[in-house]
């Protein structure tokens, strides 16, 4: 009966243990607490000294520590000690999602380092290891261990597993509002962030809305200065323009709305040569209290009479040179950070543009009617001196071709033109007619790329009636038609393999036949031929012939690009203007000096027929005398992403590339890449070594 009676209580004890359990499962707030808890309860009922949580890591070799509740004290093992767990009891537990009993736990402490040392002592003995697990993952093991070799009876087993099940439960919780913890401060620091660069846009979006609508510079500075103050609570925002002839910093404008002082009369700053150095180098710079009060003395006091303790300095750079500097000022030690400072340095850049266009929008003001003048002058000069067969142009570059042209005119040798497209390939070869003796005679041009292949032998020697479908009247050649004349093949590049035995034979024996016909045609013609391919490149790639290339090779003229006469980028303006103005019926009179920098500036891939639409289009935006160019479209991206001087670096490269292959790797000399190019030897050797030109590029 007695027996029957402990069986009963061994039974409710166990039971209001484990209600004890769930309840501090519910109401304790961490894993720590329900663990401390557990212990105080569970040691009533079963017998054990040490309970141990442990934690699988990510690399899921080790385990860590994750809680402990022991009456022994091992320096070295607490909360946070990992441990490698791999081929041991706890792996076991592990994998097999099974409890593990340990009769004698010395050995297994030897497997591990930390506890190695500890496995001597005689009263850590038994111990009785059970899985951590949710149905997602499995977390780790619950570690019970006794002093002595206890015996657990299946009731102890039982309530042991319950236990570790509801840590399981009480571990899932905590995790998951950890996790969500984590992500509620990840969120927060994300919306402070965004907060934060939803104000520096608006502060840059702020400033660049000044810009456009405040072409005085005291209105800008003043304006700029409000929304300075806005984002960075700053005591005072000043404006400081740079003096060249002097070294000298003087206040044009200070924002300063707490002053207790006036700042109507700060005197001129010199800074040291150190100083304007890294102004120059547009390095923004940090000033503490210290470098505050060794400041210039008139300088340095009045901003100790304001308590003023931290300062940040902004350079404003123009393109060419220090226009002066942004300075900020604060009550406040350490007030600016390096992001303020890297957002001071975009307002900077921003207001640093429009002071330069407002202080050339003071110059153009002051000299407006020599404008005038000098637009008359170069009208005149465009009529004369400088208008060469309706070329534009004064350029070394240019002049070099011209001198070419007026060599070959007079004979009838063949003339190569090797540019790219759009550099005016065609007014050359019409100038070459017309200082020839032919001028009298047709000058007819064939573009070979516009026609089809099937039909390009046609168009060039004509046919007879029914030498195909729709053949229906006999036709004339190009090459017929200029007879006595000069015949410009442009794009002679693109004519197929098919035909250039039939154009070899006229360059050489100034005879063909008509497509349908046996009948040799003998013609004088002149041939003037085209091109923006590289010829010789073609020939080693087997498709021109090399027999074609060398008649057509006597004379070859490199026609420069735009951007390697940009001298006559101005003429040119003036001259489209002048021209399709009046076809326009239009009175364009002013061409603002910011248009023409940015004409002259941009690279111009699509040469002087570019240009040309572009002043057309320019033209047509106009209403009233002044030239409303949208110069943004000069602003824009080039292909493949390339900025305007890769383009143009890379363009260059490639035309030096040609002239030497043309050259056979001849650089200077009659016929060498140099004198093809219109440069002096030196000029382009320089230019192959910048541009990293080796013999093994075009040998």
């Amino acid at each position: 009966m007695n027996s029957q009676n402990e069986i009963e209580h061994l039974a409710v004890s166990r039971y209001r243990t484990l209600a004890g359990v769930s309840e501090a499962v519910a109401s304790e707030p961490d894993v720590h607490g329900v663990l401390h808890s557990i212990a105080a309860l569970l040691s009533k009922t079963v017998p054990f000294d040490s309970m141990v949580l442990l934690l699988v890591n990510r690399d899921k070799e080790t385990a860590q520590i994750y809680a402990l509740e022991s009456d022994a004290i091992y320096p070295g093992i607490d909360v946070g000690t990992e441990v490698p767990f791999k081929n041991t009891a706890v792996d076991r537990a592990i994998e097999t999602q099974e409890p593990v009993f340990l009769p004698d736990a010395r050995q297994e402490m030897l497997k591990l380092p930390q506890f190695a040392r500890y496995a001597h002592i005689e009263k850590i003995q038994s111990s009785y290891i059970f899985p951590i697990s949710t149905a997602r993952k499995k977390l780790g093991v619950l570690i019970f261990a006794a002093s002595g070799r206890e015996q657990y009876t299946p009731g102890d087993v039982e309530l042991m597993g319950l236990v570790a099940a509801h840590i399981s439960v009480a571990l899932e919780n905590a995790l998951a509002l950890e996790s969500a913890d984590i992500y509620r401060r990840e969120l927060e620091g994300e919306r402070l962030k965004l907060e934060r660069e939803r104000d520096r846009f608006k502060l840059l979006l702020e400033i660049n809305n000044h810009i456009v609508n405040h072409l005085d510079v005291h209105e800008l500075f003043s304006a700029a200065s409000g929304s300075i103050r806005e984002y960075f609570d700053n005591a005072f925002t000043g404006f400081w323009l740079f003096d060249e002839a002097t070294n000298e910093l003087h206040c044009y404008s200070m924002d300063f709305p707490g002053s207790r002082s006036s700042f109507d009369t700060i005197p001129a700053s010199k800074p040291s040569e150190n100083n304007i150095k890294t102004l120059r180098t547009r390095t923004p710079h940090l000033l503490d209290r210290q470098e505050i009060d060794a400041m210039p003395e008139p300088v340095a006091h009045i901003l100790r009479a304001e308590s003023i303790v931290s300062m940040a300095c902004i350079p404003m750079m123009g393109s060419a040179n220090l226009l002066g500097i942004i300075s900020l000022g604060s009550r406040q030690p350490d007030a600016f950070s390096q992001p303020d400072v890297e957002l001071m340095a975009q307002v900077a850049s921003q207001i640093s543009l429009a002071l330069e266009n407002a202080l050339a929008y003071g110059r153009l003001n002051v000299s407006r009617s020599r404008l005038e003048d000098e637009r008359l002058y170069l009208e005149s000069e465009l009529q004369s001196q400088y208008n060469f067969e309706d070329i534009v142009g004064k350029s070394d570059a240019l002049l070099k071709v011209l001198d070419q042209v007026a060599i070959v005119a007079p004979t009838d040798s063949t003339v190569l033109l090797i540019g790219e497209t759009g550099t005016g390939k065609e007014l050359i070869a019409r100038a070459i007619h017309n200082r020839s003796t032919r001028s009298s005679r047709t000058f007819v041009r064939l573009n070979c790329a516009a026609i089809p292949q099937g039909l390009l032998e046609s168009e060039l020697f004509g046919h007879e009636k029914g030498a195909f479908t729709g053949a229906i009247a006999q036709k004339r050649g190009r090459l017929e038609l200029a007879h006595e004349g000069s015949l410009f093949l442009d794009e002679i590049g693109d004519i197929g393999l098919d035909l250039q035995p039939k154009l070899l034979r006229v360059l050489q024996e100034r005879e063909f036949e008509r497509l349908g016909s046996n009948r040799t045609v003998k013609v004088d013609v002149r041939l003037i031929a085209a091109t923006h391919r590289d010829l010789p490149v073609m020939v080693q790639d087997g498709e021109f012939r090399e027999d074609l290339y060398y008649r057509l090779n006597v004379f070859p003229i490199y026609i420069p690009p735009l951007r390697e006469r940009k001298d006559d980028i101005p003429l040119l303006v003036h001259y489209f203007v002048a021209q399709l103005a009046h076809k326009m019926h239009k009175s364009i009179r002013i061409i603002p000096r910011q248009v023409m920098e940015a004409m002259v500036n941009w690279p111009w891939p699509g040469n002087v027929r570019e240009l040309q639409n572009f002043v057309e289009r320019s033209i047509i935006l106009s209403r009233g005398e002044t030239l409303n160019a949208p110069i943004s479209e000069l602003n824009r991206e080039l292909p493949a992403g390339e900025s305007a001087a890769d383009s143009f670096h890379a363009v260059e490269r490639e035309t030096i590339l040609k002239a030497l292959r043309a050259a056979r790797g001849k650089i200077s000399g009659p016929g060498g890449a140099a004198e093809r190019l219109g440069l002096k030897r030196t000029t382009l050797q320089r230019k192959m070594e910048r541009l990293d030109i080796s013999r093994a590029d075009f040998a």
